[in-house]
C-alpha cells in the first residue's frame, strides 16, 4: 500500500469517526405527540380579559386564538404529561375542572390533575368570562359560557389530537438570552430586592429563552419536526387596552411566524406544525419598551410594536431551535399538590426570620392604580402603603376586613378582602401548583404572574432539591388556575401593582416556596436527600379541594335577539366595495351588512376570506387568523338589528399579480323564528397590479 493509500484510508477512518452521530440521528427515548385547535370565543360584545376596563369589548378579530397541546410520554414507565400553551388572558379554575371531566369521559383516568398543565399565554386581547369567581367576571359583566365552552372545548380537542398523533421521538433542548423584548416595569420595586441577589443576576428582566424541539422519529420513516415549546418572560399586552380586536399578541405573532410562515402549518390537518411561545416569570416584564404615556412601546402603533416584540422572539427560537444538539433523556415524573394558600403556615428556612402564615385573599389600593402598561384611575397610586379612609369606608360596603386581617397583610393598604366575600370568595385560595420533570428540564406550573426575581427564586428552590438530577428549570406561568401576582417580600414590601395585586400577603412567595420544595422531594429517588435541606411544614394530612361553583354564576349581558339589514337590503349585501384596481402593498376595505358574530363562533373557520383566482378556481390566501387581516364587527341600530362587517386585507408587497375578491362569512339570527342562518357576501373582483 503506498502513503497515499493510507493517507487516505486514515482520513476516512476520521471521517468516519467525526460524523457518527450525523449518521446514526438521536435514538428515541419518547412517545411524542402535537395538536392544535381553535379556541377563539366571542368576537363582538364581550368584555376582554387583562385591562380590567368594562368598555373594551371586543369587536372583531385581528388573530384567532388556539391551544397548542403537547403530551409526552416515558417508554420505559408509561408515565406522561401534557402541556397546553392556551392563546388566553388566563386558564381559569373553571375551564381546568371542565377539561378535567371531558378527559375523564375520553380517557379514563389517563389525562389527570397530575400530569396536565394548562399554561395561559396571558394576552389582554381575548374574551373574559371563563371564571366562575366574581373578582374575574366583573369587568366582563358576568360569566360567559359561549366563551367558557370555546376554551374547554378547544382544549380538550387540541389534547385528543396529541394523543392521536403519538409517535416514536426525541426532544432537544436549547437555552439563550432574549434582551430586547422586554423591560422592568417595576424597576423600584425590584431594586428594593437584596443587593447581592441582584448583582448576582446581573440583570432586572429574564432574558433566559428555553426552547423544546420535538421531532418524530419512526423505524425506517426518518425524522419529522413535529413541534417546539419555548418560555420567556414578557407580557403579551403590547395591542393595549384601547383596541378592541382579538388578538393573541406578540406571542401568538411569533407563533404564528413559526407555523405558517415558516413550517407552512393550515391548522387543519393532524400534520400540522405546532409552536408554543409560553409564559414564565413576566408579571413585571413589560414588552412596551420606551414606553410613553399611553403604555406604547417601542412605538406609538400598538400594530407594529406587537409585530416587533413578537419577531424578536420568533428569530430568537428559531436560532436556538435550529441550533438545538443537547436531548432530554431520563424519566419522566409529575407532582402535584391542591394547596389553600390563604391559610398555609410557612416554616422559617422559607420566611428568612420565623414561621409566618399566609392571609385571606386580599388586593391593594396599588392593585387599582394598575401598571405603566395601563394606568387606573388616578385618585389611585402605585407604592400605597397608608390606607385611605374614604376607599376604606367604600370598599367595607362590599366587605369589611377584620383587624387580623389588616395586620396579616402588613404594608399592603388593603382596598378589598377577596377571600371575604359572601356566598363565596371573589377568587380562589385552595390552588393547584405542579411540578413536571422530562429528563433534566424541570417545569414549575404556578396559578399566577411572579415577577422576575419571584420566579427566580422558585427555580433556586427546585434546583436545591433536585441538583444534578435538572439542568434547565421554566416557571410555566398562569397554569391551571389563577390566583393575580407574586412578588417577592421586598418587592410587596413597596407595594408597587405586583405588591398590591399579590393575594395572601407578604409571605405568598415564601408558602410557594415551601411548597415547591415538597414537590420537588417527592420526585427524587427514593432515600437521596435534597442538595440542599431545609425544613418544611408538612402538607396538610387531608388535601384540600377547591370548590366547583359550575351552575353558580350569573350574567348580566342579553344574547342576540335578532338580525336583519335595512329595508331592500339584505345580511351579506355590499355596503362599501373594493375598488378595480390596487397597487401591491395598499389596503383593501370593504363593508358588508352583517349577523351578530355571537350566532356561530366559526371555530376552525373564519369570518373572512381574501381569494385569488388560479385560472380555473378561487384559491384562499388569507383569513381571519391572518396578520394582514382585521375583521371588525360594528352595531348600527340594536332596536332594528343593524351590524356592518368590514374586512381589511393590508396587502403584502409580495401578493402577487393577478385578480382577487373579498368574500365574508357569517350566521343571521332571523327576527321572528330565531332561527340561525348562514349567510356569506362577495366583494367585486379587483386587480393587484
Amino acid at each position: 500500500m503506498t502513503y497515499r493509500q493510507i493517507g487516505a484510508a486514515f482520513c476516512f477512518y476520521c471521517f468516519i469517526i467525526l460524523f457518527q452521530p450525523l449518521s446514526w440521528g438521536y435514538e428515541s427515548n419518547y412517545v411524542i405527540g402535537r395538536g392544535i385547535h381553535d379556541i377563539t370565543g366571542p368576537a363582538a360584545e364581550v368584555g376582554l380579559m387583562g385591562y380590567a376596563n368594562v368598555e373594551q369589548k371586543s369587536s372583531g378579530i385581528h388573530t384567532r386564538q388556539w391551544a397548542r397541546a403537547f403530551i409526552i410520554v416515558d417508554e420505559s414507565s408509561g408515565q406522561r404529561i401534557v402541556f397546553v400553551n392556551v392563546d388566553a388572558g388566563a386558564v381559569f379554575q373553571a375551564v381546568t375542572q371542565d377539561v378535567m371531566r371531558e378527559l375523564d369521559a375520553k380517557f379514563g383516568r389517563l389525562y389527570t390533575t397530575d400530569n396536565v398543565i394548562l399554561s395561559a399565554t396571558h394576552t389582554h386581547s381575548a374574551v373574559g368570562g371563563q371564571s366562575h369567581y366574581g373578582l374575574y367576571d366583573i369587568t366582563i359583566l358576568g360569566f360567559i359560557e359561549q366563551a367558557h365552552s370555546a376554551q374547554v372545548d378547544g382544549i380538550v380537542a387540541a389534547i385528543e389530537k396529541a394523543h392521536n398523533d403519538l409517535k416514536p421521538g426525541y426532544i432537544l433542548i436549547n437555552k439563550g438570552d432574549l434582551s430586547n423584548a422586554s423591560y422592568n416595569r417595576s424597576i423600584e420595586a425590584y431594586q428594593n430586592n437584596p443587593f447581592f441577589e441582584r448583582l448576582y443576576y446581573a440583570n432586572a428582566i429574564q432574558p433566559e429563552m428555553t426552547v423544546l424541539k420535538l421531532v418524530h422519529q419512526e423505524e425506517g420513516q426518518g425524522s419529522q419536526e413535529v413541534g417546539m415549546i419555548n418560555w420567556f418572560a414578557t407580557h403579551p399586552n403590547a395591542m393595549g387596552r384601547e383596541l378592541t380586536v382579538l388578538s393573541s399578541d406578540n406571542k401568538g405573532y411569533a407563533a404564528y411566524l413559526f407555523e405558517k410562515k415558516l413550517k407552512n402549518s393550515d391548522y387543519q390537518s393532524q400534520e400540522s406544525f405546532v409552536a408554543a411561545f409560553a409564559i414564565s416569570n413576566a408579571g413585571d416584564m413589560s414588552p412596551n419598551l420606551n414606553s410613553d404615556e399611553l403604555g406604547r412601546g417601542p412605538t406609538t402603533d400598538r400594530f407594529e410594536n406587537v409585530e416587533i416584540i413578537g419577531e424578536r422572539q420568533y428569530q430568537r427560537a428559531l436560532t436556538l431551535y435550529n441550533n438545538a444538539t443537547e436531548q432530554l433523556i431520563g424519566t419522566i415524573d409529575t407532582q402535584q399538590q391542591f394547596v389553600d394558600l390563604s391559610q398555609t403556615w410557612v416554616s422559617a428556612d422559607f420566611t428568612g426570620t420565623e414561621a409566618k402564615q399566609t392571609c385571606i385573599a386580599g388586593l391593594g389600593e396599588s392593585f387599582a392604580a394598575g401598571t405603566e402598561d395601563g394606568r387606573g384611575p388616578s385618585f389611585f397610586e402605585e407604592g400605597s402603603t397608608e390606607a385611605n379612609p374614604f376607599f376604606q369606608w367604600i370598599s367595607s360596603m362590599i366587605v369589611e376586613p377584620s383587624e387580623e386581617d389588616i395586620v396579616c397583610h402588613e404594608n399592603k393598604a388593603l382596598l378589598l378582602a377577596v377571600g371575604k366575600t359572601a356566598p363565596y370568595p371573589w377568587s380562589p385560595e385552595v390552588l393547584p401548583l405542579s411540578l413536571q420533570k422530562i429528563g433534566q428540564l424541570a417545569i414549575a406550573a404556578v396559578p399566577a404572574e411572579f415577577t422576575v426575581m419571584a420566579g427566580r427564586r422558585l427555580m433556586q428552590t427546585v434546583e436545591n432539591v433536585l441538583g444534578d438530577h435538572v439542568q434547565y428549570t421554566v416557571i410555566a406561568g398562569l397554569s391551571n388556575a389563577y390566583s393575580g401576582y407574586v412578588a417577592t417580600k421586598e418587592e410587596y414590601d413597596l407595594q408597587h401593582y405586583e405588591g398590591g395585586s399579590t393575594h395572601f400577603g407578604p409571605w405568598t412567595l415564601a408558602a410557594y416556596q415551601q411548597s415547591f420544595y415538597q414537590l420537588a422531594e417527592d420526585i427524587l429517588p427514593r432515600g437521596e436527600i435534597p442538595k440542599k435541606v431545609q425544613i418544611p411544614i408538612p402538607f396538610p394530612e387531608v388535601e384540600p379541594v377547591p370548590r366547583n361553583l359550575t351552575g353558580e354564576t350569573i350574567n348580566f349581558q342579553t344574547g342576540v335577539v335578532h338580525d336583519q339589514a335595512p329595508i331592500f337590503k339584505q345580511v351579506g349585501d355590499i355596503v362599501d366595495d373594493a375598488q378595480d384596481v390596487y397597487q401591491k402593498g395598499e389596503q383593501v376595505i370593504v363593508r358588508f351588512w352583517s349577523g351578530h358574530p355571537k350566532n356561530n363562533l366559526r371555530t376552525q373557520s373564519s369570518f373572512m376570506e381574501v381569494q385569488f383566482w388560479m385560472q380555473d378556481h378561487w384559491q384562499v390566501v388569507a383569513t381571519d387568523n391572518d396578520w394582514e387581516t382585521i375583521y371588525e364587527w360594528h352595531r348600527i341600530d340594536s332596536l332594528w338589528g343593524t351590524s356592518q362587517a368590514t374586512l381589511t386585507w393590508n396587502m403584502p408587497d409580495t401578493a402577487p399579480t393577478g385578480y382577487y375578491r373579498l368574500v365574508h362569512f357569517g350566521d343571521e339570527k332571523q327576527p321572528v323564528t330565531g332561527e340561525i342562518k348562514a349567510y356569506n357576501g362577495r366583494s367585486r373582483v379587483f386587480l393587484v397590479e
